[in-house]
């Protein structure tokens, strides 16, 4: 009997956790868990993500809380009598082994789907704005190279003054992700991004800043004793801001630039 009172109420959890997670608001209305939605392309990808794994976690935490209190309220010693000893039970066996692997399914899937989307690059040729961001004990400097091989400018930072990343609103740039000694973290909270700089190894991203603004960028992997000032800004200015900025820093480096053009 109480079996059957189980199973029928586990159902019924199922049931309205399901409901309260999937229905009451559009994803429109879904709040971005602490990310600002359109601000960069990455974000477009993943946030859904973000925001679909906290739900997810929202009705597992609800149906395992319900849980919790069913026995102690339906199923607390109302007499003297020993309570009945149940060896096993092959519904609730099955079920908490099959909930669980389709949860992990699932999350894998659309994390599969989004990684390959937001990891995907352009050859050189198909990409105006190229940026190498190279990691430094303890800071970055950024090389763009918006020119073709050549670097058009260097900005190089330091623990005491970090540097600072302009990016053209709502155009691709294409990332060479490189470290001059230990491994670093190249982070953009806000845009939702997070590559590791490898020594030795190049990686690639490309993305585009959609909302003009300044954010905050980190290295996030502990990388010697000045980790904590491994800081950068990022500045996202119009295409013509982005490239009067270039013209300025190009002027600034001419007499590098000539010396890498006759080597």
């Amino acid at each position: 009997m109480r079996s059957g009172h189980f199973k029928r109420g586990l159902l019924g959890v199922v049931a309205i956790a399901s409901l309260t997670g999937l229905t009451g608001c559009a994803r429109d209305q879904i709040s971005g868990l602490g990310f600002e939605k359109g601000v960069s392309s990455v974000n477009d990808h993943s946030l859904s993500l973000w925001q679909g794994a906290w739900i997810a976690a929202g009705v597992v935490g609800l149906i395992a809380f319900i849980l919790i209190l069913w026995p102690a309220i339906f199923h607390r010693k109302k007499d003297d009598l020993f309570p009945k000893q149940t060896a096993h039970n092959n519904f609730v066996e099955v079920t908490f082994t099959i909930i669980p692997f389709l949860i992990v399914a699932v999350l894998f899937y659309f994390t599969a789907i989004k990684e390959s989307a937001i990891t995907k690059v352009s050859a050189d040729s198909q990409v105006t704005h190229q940026i190498e961001v190279v990691g430094i004990q303890w800071s970055w400097q950024f090389v763009y190279k918006d020119a073709g091989d050549i670097p058009t400018a260097t900005v190089t930072g330091t623990p005491a003054q970090p540097p600072t990343l302009y990016l053209p609103q709502g155009e691709k740039v294409k990332f060479t992700i490189k470290s001059n000694d230990v491994v670093h973290g190249f982070w953009i909270p806000a845009f939702m991004i997070q590559i590791q700089n490898l020594p030795g190894i190049e990686n690639h991203l490309e993305f585009s800043a959609n909302k003009l603004g300044t954010y905050p960028g980190r290295c996030n992997i502990l990388c010697g004793r000045n980790h904590s000032l491994m800081l950068f800004t990022v500045k996202v200015v119009t295409p013509t801001e982005y490239q009067s900025y270039l013209d300025s820093l190009k002027a600034l480096n001419q007499p590098e630039l000539e010396k890498a053009v006759t080597a």
